[in-house]
């Protein structure tokens, strides 16, 4: 298969951190997600976008993507340096199979993992198995789905056998319920819908592992949602009122006089749904300042600091 920059998909940098990577996937991945999408081709772009995310947010499978891009890179200056057809045309070949390579032990040759090896085999051979090859596969959720069931068309493949023993990935279309309160990681079995097998040998099993979509606000822990709450100075100063989005709209949160960077404030119930209780939204506070004073505001800010005996280091006079 021919090589894919997954700096490029995302939008990125190569020498992009963590955060940005994840904040690229964010806003792409929302972007072309299949459930909220028009745009033509997002299933498409968005199986891309998630392929880039799982190779760069991950330290160990970046490193050795990058070591990748590095030899292909090595490779091309050296066909630069080389005027043999032959040794574009090689060079090229072998750098895209290394890419294939590294793609299928990731995601595997056909997006879903058979528990059995896949093999040629005659189909009389089936007829001495419990039953037929189980299948994994991982779904994109986004956190709304998970505040009440919902059902999804879903499509993966299966190895399927014909009579000559030749495999062949057939693609398969169903309707999977999404339990409300889903987890990152939660398997899903789809009793029967696995590869066939022949005879009266019963079909294998799908299961169908949830990943849950980074969202662009929310990070999650536990059953609670937490959110960056930026604020004035003022605002923590004085305290006021503010609307702060949740998954299922806006609420007003009462910020209390004297507030600290750092201090978090719980909505209660406002998280993800649990299988016992729900869970809350924590914003945690930040403090913000702007991004430019006018001499107005100079003026008013060396009044407050004439004004005020606050010392934010005061405790390092103690050391």
């Amino acid at each position: 298969m021919e090589f894919i920059d997954y700096y490029e998909v995302l939008g990125v940098e190569p020498t992009a951190d963590s955060k940005a990577i994840k904040t690229a996937y964010r806003k792409l991945g929302r972007k072309y997600h299949p459930d909220v999408s028009k745009l033509p081709d997002a299933a498409e772009n968005f199986k891309r976008v998630a392929q880039a995310y799982e190779v760069l947010h991950s330290a160990e499978k970046r490193a050795e993507y990058d070591a990748l891009c590095e030899a292909r890179k090595r490779g091309y200056n050296n066909q630069n340096r080389k005027s043999s057809t032959n040794y574009h045309t090689n060079n090229s070949t072998m750098g895209n199979q290394d890419f294939t390579d590294f793609f299928n032990s990731v995601f595997g040759a056909a997006g879903s993992r058979s528990r059995q090896q896949h093999r040629q085999q005659p189909w009389y051979e089936d007829a001495n198995q419990a039953k037929g090859a189980d299948v994994e596969f991982d779904w994109p959720v986004m956190l709304e789905d998970t505040l009440a069931d919902t059902t999804k068309q879903i499509e993966f493949v299966i190895p399927v056998y014909d009579q000559q023993g030749y495999q062949q990935q057939v693609k398969k279309s169903l309707k999977v319920k999404i339990p409300a309160g889903a987890r990152d990681g939660e398997r899903i079995r789809l009793k029967g819908q696995g590869a066939p097998a022949y005879g009266n040998v019963p079909s294998g099993d799908a299961y169908l592992t949830i990943k849950l979509l980074p969202h662009p606000l929310f990070d999650v822990e536990a059953n609670n949602l937490l959110l960056t709450l930026p604020l004035a100075p003022w605002e923590a100063a004085l305290g006021t009122k503010v609307e702060v989005p949740t998954l299922t709209g806006k609420v007003q949160l009462t910020i209390p006089a004297n507030s600290q960077a750092g201090q978090r404030l719980r909505v209660k119930g406002k998280g993800l749904v649990g299988k016992l209780s729900n869970g809350d939204l924590i914003a945690t506070i930040k403090i913000v300042m702007p991004s430019s004073l006018n001499e107005n505001s100079k003026t008013l800010w060396a009044q407050l600091a004439d004004s005020e005996a606050f010392d934010p280091r005061r405790e390092w006079s103690d050391r």
